[in-house]
Order: C-alpha cells, then sequence, then structure tokens
C-alpha cells in the first residue's frame, strides 16, 4: 500500500485538490470576509438577504457553522493522515466536501425560497459527510486516541441542528442552546487542539534558539484545566445565568490563563507565527473570565462582550493563525512570518479587540465597524496572500 506521502507525489489532478487545507482553507477566508460585509450591509439596511435567519442570526450562523466548520475540515483532513497513517481524501472525494459546504452557504442564504427544512438539510449534510470521513479515518487506523475529535465534529452536527430548529420554531437563534453549542465546541478544540500545537510548535522554535525555559510538558495540571473548563462550558449551555455556572467559569479563566503561562510565550516575540498562537489561545482564559464575571455581574460587563472574547478573539484569532502555519508548512514555504502575514495578524487582533469594547459600550457604533473593516482586512488579506499558494503545486526544496 502507498503511504499518504507517495499519495499525494503521484496525485495528478488539480493541485487545489490535492489536500484538504487548500480548498477549505481558502473558501472558508472569502466567505468570512464576504459574509462580515453583506452583515454589515444588512445591519444598516442597505441590504435584505432571502434568508429566513434574522440578520444577527444569519451573521451567528454563517460564521460560527459556515466559516469555522470549512477550516475545521481543512485541518482535520489534514492533520488525520499524519495521525492514522492513511491516505489523504483528495481529488473528487474532496471535491465533493467542498461543493456540499459551499451548498450549505447558498441554502441558508436563500432558505426564505427553499424552506427551513429543505435549507437546513442541505447546511447539515457538510458536517454530516465530514463526520462521516472522519469517522471512517480514525477507526481504520485504529486511532482511537483521537476518537474525541470525532466527538466533537459529532456535536457541532448536533449544535447547527439544533440552531436550525430554534430559528424555525421562531425562538432568539442567535443566543439560543445551538450557538452556545457550536461556541462551547469551539473553545474547547481550541483547548484540545491548541493544547497540542501551541507548545509543541514554540519548543521547536525555542529549541533552535538559545538555551532557556521551554514549554511545560503535558501533565496532570492540563488534564485537570480541561476537565474543569469541560464543566464550565456544559454549565453555560445548560444554565448560562446560574451563579455556579459563573464561578466555574472563573475558575477555568484563571487555570487556562496559568496553562497559557507555563508555555514560554514571552520568549517567541521575534517570531509572530509562533507568537500569534499564544495570542489567540490568551483569549479563551480571557472569554471564561468574561463569561464568568458577565454572569455574575451584567450590568458591568454585558454577555455580548463576554461571548466576542470567544467568537472574534479565541476562534478568529486561533483559526487564522492555524491556517497561516498550515498552508506554510504544506506548500512548501518557510515557517517564517512576512510583514503581510504580520499586517494580517495585527488586523484580526484589532477586530477583536474593537469588537469586544464596541459591546462594552465604548463608542459602539463606531468600534462595531471599525471590527467589521479589521476583520475584513485580516481574511481577505488572507485569501489574497495565500491564494495563489494554495491553487499551485507544493514547492520543493
Amino acid at each position: 500500500m502507498s503511504t499518504s506521502a507517495e499519495r499525494i507525489r503521484t496525485y495528478s489532478g488539480p493541485a487545489i485538490l490535492s489536500y484538504g487545507f487548500r480548498p477549505l482553507f481558502l473558501s472558508a477566508s472569502l466567505w468570512s470576509a464576504v459574509a462580515m460585509v453583506v452583515w454589515i450591509a444588512m445591519l444598516t439596511g442597505c441590504l435584505a438577504l432571502p434568508t429566513a435567519f434574522d440578520p444577527i442570526a444569519w451573521h451567528v450562523h454563517e460564521l460560527l457553522y459556515g466559516y469555522l466548520p470549512a477550516v475545521v475540515a481543512g485541518f482535520l483532513l489534514t492533520a488525520v493522515p499524519n495521525w492514522t497513517g492513511r491516505l489523504p481524501v483528495t481529488g473528487m472525494p474532496l471535491l465533493v466536501l467542498v461543493l456540499s459546504w459551499l451548498a450549505g452557504r447558498v441554502a441558508v442564504l436563500f432558505s426564505l425560497q427553499l424552506g427551513p427544512i429543505v435549507a437546513a438539510v442541505v447546511d447539515l449534510s457538510f458536517l454530516a459527510l465530514l463526520s462521516l470521513v472522519i469517522g471512517r479515518e480514525v477507526i481504520s487506523g485504529r486511532n482511537w486516541r483521537n476518537l474525541k475529535v470525532l466527538i466533537l465534529v459529532a456535536l457541532f452536527f448536533g449544535g447547527n441542528v439544533l440552531f436550525h430548529a430554534e430559528s424555525t420554531g421562531g425562538e432568539a437563534a442567535s443566543s439560543g442552546y445551538g450557538a452556545r453549542i457550536g461556541i462551547a465546541v469551539a473553545v474547547f478544540l481550541i483547548m484540545l487542539i491548541g493544547g497540542r500545537i501551541v507548545p509543541s510548535f514554540t519548543r521547536n522554535w525555542l529549541a533552535r534558539r538559545r538555551p532557556g525555559r521551554l514549554p511545560a510538558p503535558f501533565n496532570r495540571f492540563d488534564l485537570a484545566s480541561m476537565v474543569i473548563a469541560g464543566v464550565a462550558l456544559v454549565l453555560w449551555i445548560a444554565a448560562p445565568d446560574r451563579t455556579g455556572t459563573g464561578i466555574l467559569c472563573l475558575a477555568a479563566g484563571g487555570l487556562h490563563a496559568w496553562r497559557l503561562a507555563r508555555w514560554a510565550g514571552y520568549r517567541t516575540s521575534a517570531e509572530p507565527l509562533v507568537l500569534i498562537l499564544h495570542v489567540g489561545y490568551a483569549f479563551v482564559p480571557l472569554g471564561f473570565l468574561a463569561v464568568g464575571w458577565a454572569t455574575l455581574s451584567p450590568t458591568t460587563v454585558p454577555a455580548s462582550a463576554a461571548i466576542h472574547a470567544w467568537t472574534t478573539g479565541a476562534i478568529g484569532v486561533m483559526t487564522l493563525a492555524v491556517m497561516t502555519r498550515a498552508s506554510l508548512g504544506h506548500v512548501g514555504k518557510p515557517l517564517h512570518a512576512t510583514w503581510g502575514i504580520g499586517l494580517v495578524y495585527l488586523c484580526v487582533i484589532a477586530a477583536a479587540i474593537s469588537r469586544i469594547a464596541s459591546s462594552l459600550g465604548l463608542a459602539p457604533d463606531a468600534l462595531l465597524h471599525l471590527a467589521a473593516t479589521a476583520w475584513i482586512a485580516a481574511f481577505a488579506g488572507f485569501a489574497m496572500l495565500f491564494g495563489p499558494l494554495l491553487v499551485r503545486p507544493r514547492q520543493s526544496h
């Protein structure tokens, strides 16, 4: 049987379909920018879409269950062959997955004409197919350690089902169970996968520099912090307004702030490609602390500010960090942030800070538009910088 590397070398189709990250990262970045442009146009009354979702629900859904699943799929379809030793998904099967994701975006956009049930079925098909593909690879490769990733993808599917159901039932889907499940799964994925790659990539980079402190290895503290954060997220999904939820979120925030501090991020300032991973992860404990504070004292910290610490901050910054690093490595480019990549990072960080500040009531309209503009610049910038690399064959050295 040929190895994954041999399969990649012998693949003769379009380069963009030679690995999952290529079409999915490019599609995700373009959609993230376009969806933000469309939402601002809807918010200001310049555009009305033929969607059954209200403007805020459409915005939440298309970034949480539109953009994010494409990034997760691109990452998993690239990482799973390394985890299992099995062949990567390429060519026509990969194209089917990408078209399924695209069909979901169109279906939600035109859900007023298609009907909410048809739109939901089309939209949900992508996560269903992704679950089947990842499940087949993990089980066939007997890679039982990574079954938890498959469980999280299945939970993401369930959250999307609830989001559609709540929207169809006339409930506030943008702040309902479906939205909270999606956010919680995303945060847990960042804690799980970020807990692997942030200290690993930091250690690899620091080991080539002068001697000094290295990231602490995974131990019982990391496990305990994951368990406590997981319980806090479950409570937040089920009972976001309860005092116990707020207290546990504050505890989880403190633990994950300490977890991040153990990874020696302060030593990575010379390489933005590594530093951005620490910045992205920093929004995880910030989100827990903000959610806890908002729960215990909603008059001082609005829930929207807390949620955007996780969504615009942790999800936005970390996914962009992972997309840039994975793309550079797999297309054969040096693992070093160019000035353009550094600018993209600054834009997404500015978007996160501006959006949180806007929710706190600091010049809300101006900062909301600043956040949207910075977000669009970050993801359109990624597409401009990496699009040509993602559609061309890998460079060999």
